[in-house]
Parts: C-alpha cells; structure tokens; sequence
C-alpha cells in the first residue's frame, strides 16, 4: 500500500473516531453508551477478532457448549464497548470517587508511606484503562508501558485521552519499544513504580505456560523486580454494575530467591490471573490472539 493511501486511510479512521467521540460527549450519557455497544455489536460481525475470541474461549474452556461460549464472547464484546466508551470520558470517570471499590489499600500505602517503588501487574480485563490513573490518584508515581497504535493520529488522541486522567505530573505513559526501556529504567531511578497488561502475547518473550500451552511472554520486568528488590504486587480489576469498579490489590510477589527462575515465578502470576480470568471470563479481552 503507498504511503498516499495509507495517510487518507489513517485520516479516515481518525475522522470516524473523532465522530464517535462527539457523540459521546454530547449525547445523553446513556444514549452515547447504548451508540457505542451497537457501533461494536456490528464490528463483531465483520471482525477476523470474532473467530480469534472463539477459539481462545474453546481452548480455556473446552468443556463449554457452543451456546455458552457464543454467550461468553457476546459478552466481552460489550465490555469491550464500555472500555471505549469509558475511555472517552476517561477523565470525568476517574474524578468521581463512588465509581471505585477498593480492596489491599494497605499494600498500596505501605508503599506509599515507605517511599519505595513496586511493579504492579494486571491484565486486560474490565476496563484496564482505569488501573494507572487509579495508582496515580492514591499518591503512587507509576509509569505504563502501552502498544501504540498504527495509525498515529488515534495513537495521539487516546495518548491524550490516557494522560488527561492523571493528577500528578510524575506519573506516566510511555510507548512499547527501545524509548520504552529507558522510560522505565529512568522512571526506576527516580523511584517510580510501573504498572504492566501481563496477559498477552510478547514475540521475544519466554515460553511459559497458560492455560495449559506454551505462549511467549514477557518476562524482563522479573528481572527488573529482582535486581532492584521491588514487590510484585497483582492488582485484579473487576467490572460491577452502575458503572462501578471493584480495584483488590492482592499480596506482594517477591521475585529474590536466587534458587528460583524468573520463569518459576511467571508460571505462579499465570495461575493468579487464570483464576481472575475464569472468575469473570465475560470481562476479558478474548480477542486478542494469545495462543498462537
């Protein structure tokens, strides 16, 4: 494809997504949200996503019916609708304190109130865009690592978006790749956690089991925990009704011991995030081609 075609294509997507952001931003709150579900229930149809999403669902659950697996990806189809949608109005979600739910704050103050730094690790489930500005507003300095996307002029407006929401000016976004490294490694040293999606697929990552097969996966920031003795600290995100969040910080993985492999320790945080996963399957992004 020239480069000619591809900018018109770029500015064509970006004008349809500048479209759907004025509709939710001026249409009653619960018209725009009902648009936003119907724009994705007719994506899903064309998308190559759709089979990507079953097949995913049928190797995680093999016992499951078609109907029942047909229901599951149905349904993170729509969260999926919601994670945009809130993304767009990502900033006024965070400013309101009702919306959140939180369990393990003490993990978080401990860190707060020791002035260390810790990674904090969570996947894509429920709406993954509230987790950094969260940490951000209960006083952690963190930065996040995000895949950009092709098209640079959407990559820039949700960069916005994403950095709009943050209260403080240490915290940060940062895309994946080399700059990314050394955000990271700046952001270590001036003593900043990070946060990180540990669920899916990293081409030059480590074989390492989930659900029940070998898949690449990213393992560095395991190295980063054990070099700098910073806690790992799972933090679940779990979609509720009314458009509320249920935040658990879950108990610090210390990745020390010098007679256990990084991979031994990936393998335990697999296992903490296939339970959160088959707790709440209808809120994880199955769509993604992790097992391949």
């Amino acid at each position: 494809m020239s480069k000619f075609i591809l900018s018109i294509r770029h500015y064509i997507e970006y004008f349809i997504v500048i479209v759907i952001y004025f509709i939710i931003r001026f249409l009653p709150l619960r018209l725009s949200s009902i648009t936003v579900l119907l724009i994705i229930k007719s994506v899903k149809n064309f998308s190559k996503n759709q089979k990507i999403a079953l097949q995913n669902c049928r190797h995680v659950f093999p016992k499951y019916n078609n109907n029942k697996i047909n229901c599951i990806v149905n349904k993170s189809w729509e969260n999926l609708g919601k994670t945009i949608f809130e993304l767009f109005r990502l900033n006024e979600i965070m400013k309101k304190k009702k919306n959140f739910i939180i369990e393990g704050k003490h993990i978080v103050d401990e860190i707060i109130n020791s002035k260390s730094r810790a990674i904090f690790i969570s996947i894509h489930q429920s709406n993954w865009e509230v987790c950094v500005p969260l940490l951000d507003k209960l006083g952690i300095s963190v930065g996040a690592i995000y895949r950009h996307i092709n098209n640079s002029l959407i990559d820039k407006f949700i960069f916005n978006r994403r950095t709009m929401s943050l209260k403080s000016n240490s915290s940060f976004y940062t895309p994946k790749g080399r700059k990314s490294a050394k955000d990271i490694i700046e952001g270590i040293k001036n003593n900043s956690s990070i946060f990180l999606l540990v669920d899916q697929k990293d081409s030059a990552g480590e074989n390492i089991s989930f659900f029940n097969k070998e898949v690449k996966t990213q393992i560095g920031f395991l190295k980063i925990a054990r070099k700098n003795n910073i806690p790992i600290i799972p933090m679940q995100n779990i979609r509720l009704d009314n458009g509320i969040f249920k935040i658990i910080f879950h108990e610090p993985i210390y990745n020390s011991n010098e007679n256990i492999a990084d991979e031994m320790i990936m393998l335990q945080i697999h296992k903490i995030i296939e339970d959160w996963i088959k707790s709440n399957p209808t809120q994880w992004f199955w769509q993604h081609n992790r097992f391949s």
